[in-house]
This record gives C-alpha cells, structure tokens and sequence, in this order.
C-alpha cells in the first residue's frame, strides 16, 4: 500500500457535493432496506471497523450513516484504554463478546486495532509481539467470515494534520462541542508520524479482509464512500426474507 501521506485526504475535485449528497441518501434508503432483510434472514451479520485518529469523524459517521437504521439490529461499542480486568486477559477477550450475532451489525468506534495500535506507538510491546498480534487479529477477523458468516468491512478515515487542527481547535471554541475536548489529543497530535507508520503497517499486515481508506476532511465524501462500500457488500449476499413455513 501507498504510503498515507501520498493518499489524498479530500474528494475528487470534479465531484460535485450537492449530487453526492443526494446519492447518498437514495444508498441509506437501501442499506435501511436491506438491513430489514439481514435481521429477518438472520444468515449473516456486518461487523463494522471505524479507525481514524482524533476528530476525524467516526461519532458524526455513525450519526449520519447509520441513524436511520432500526436499532433492534444495530449497535455500538467503543474501544478504549482496557479495564483492569480486560488486561488480565487476552488482547482480544473484550473483543470477542461484542461482534454481532448473525442477522445483526455492529459498529466498533475505534476496535481491536487499538490494541496493536497505540501500544506498539508508546513502545509498550516489541516489533515481534507487534507482529504476533497482526497475525492473531488476522486469525480473528478470519474465524468471523468463515464461523458465522460475518462480513467484516474494515474504514480507516483519513484525515489531514491541518483539518485535524481545525476540528480540535473549535472543540475548544464550539460550546456544542466542548465535551469532545480532551488535553490528551495534542499530545497524541505531536506523535502524527508515528501514528502513520503504525498505521501503515497494519494496512500492510492485516490485509486478508481489505481496508478501505475514506478522505475524510469533507464529511459529505466521507458518509458517502462509507455508505456506497457497505451497500455494496450487503448486496454481494443476495439476500432474501425466509420463506414462509408450512
């Protein structure tokens, strides 16, 4: 894969916002859809993979995207610093207990990538333990698709250093958004690179389910790359309510 920084981070620029932004809508009104049949048909289940460095906009995502769906079959969970008790255990225990049961999607906002991610930046575990965990994640990821039928579509957003700023600066102006304030951002801010490179090795290592890198400084193109891959990859199931028994 490319390196990140050559990756643009912005639309096309013959694309034009207000037509993306209609199609957009017509790609939720089927994923809502579908999403009927998936929970009815109870065959699969969706698990959703939301990463992206601060303010790049995983929670307005998940607004957006995902709001209109029926929250009977739809939920999410967010992974961060483990509890005492989840570090008593395997990396991926608290994990494990939350990706959904077939016929149901789940959205993790931020997921088991943070526990390769952040501790291989602050140099908590060695290059082999980070490699060990690219291949037990890989194994995980695998044992979903191929147990329980559950498709695992994996968003890295992607955001630049200068629309990041912008976003963490009006957290601090923005009464709206004042809670979203955290002074640990602008020191995980000062890491940028580090947090690139770690990136960029687990797009490298973790790639049998593949990633979908989403420019993610206009949230419009962002809502609509992530709708249009989900709408996609629902489709490629071929779906279709239960037949009625006799």
């Amino acid at each position: 894969m490319s390196k990140l920084s050559t990756i643009s981070t912005r639309a096309p620029r013959k694309i034009s916002k207000d037509i993306v932004k209609k199609d957009t809508i017509k790609l939720l009104e089927e994923i809502n859809e579908l999403q009927k049949i998936l929970f009815a048909q109870k065959k699969y289940s969706l698990l959703i993979i939301l990463q992206g460095l601060d303010a790049s906009g995983k929670d307005g995502l998940v607004s957006k995207v995902f709001g209109g769906l029926n929250p009977l079959g739809i939920d999410v969970t967010a992974f961060k610093a483990p509890s005492e008790e989840e570090r008593a255990h395997d990396f991926l225990w608290r994990v494990h207990q939350h990706v959904p049961a077939k016929g149901n999607i789940m959205i993790f906002n931020r997921s088991h990538y943070e526990d390769v991610l952040v501790p291989r930046v602050e140099k908590w575990i060695n290059q082999a333990q980070v490699k060990s965990r690219y291949d037990y994640i890989n194994l995980f990821e695998q044992l979903l698709l191929n147990e329980n039928n559950t498709i695992v579509l994996k968003f890295y957003l992607h955001i630049s250093k200068e629309e990041q700023l912008e976003r963490l600066e009006e957290r601090q102006t923005n009464p709206e958004k004042f809670w979203k304030h955290n002074d640990g951002d602008a020191e995980t801010r000062k890491k940028w690179d580090d947090y690139m490179k770690a990136y960029e090795g687990i797009f490298n290592y973790c790639n049998i389910i593949p990633w979908t890198i989403v420019p993610s400084d206009q949230n419009w193109y962002k809502e609509y790359v992530v709708a249009k891959t989900i709408l996609t990859a629902l489709k490629k199931l071929h779906m279709e309510y239960p037949k009625l028994l006799k």
